[in-house]
């Protein structure tokens, strides 16, 4: 599956989470917040691709496409589908979402 972008060619799309909130920053920036959490448990479990991977991919994708990262989301969809080859690229996906939303709340 090839990696898509939004219109900004970020892994995260905000305008999308800010439009879901109604613009509120503070509804936002919890979110974020939540997904940056979650995220640092993510990232260990799917080092060395342990047992369960999948479900971590499944969880990882709802919370992506969620929060407007459906670069990420996608990413996760085709590990689930492709398998252990693709976790890589999904890990990276995750990096890079973690990186912009952090930039992101470091802005706001």
């Amino acid at each position: 599956m090839s990696e898509t972008s939004n219109s900004s060619g970020k892994t995260v799309d905000f305008a999308y989470l800010e439009r879901f909130a109604a613009g509120d920053r503070g509804v936002v920036r919890e979110v974020l917040e939540l997904f940056l959490q979650q995220a640092a448990i993510w990232a260990p479990q799917l080092e060395g691709a342990p047992t369960g991977w999948r479900d971590v991919a499944h969880t990882i994708k709802g919370a992506a496409r969620g929060v407007g990262a459906g670069v990420l989301g996608d990413l996760c969809e085709a590990a689930e589908t492709e398998g252990e080859t693709a976790l890589p690229a999904m890990q990276q996906g995750l990096d890079r979402a973690v990186a912009e939303i952090e930039a992101y709340l470091a802005q706001a």
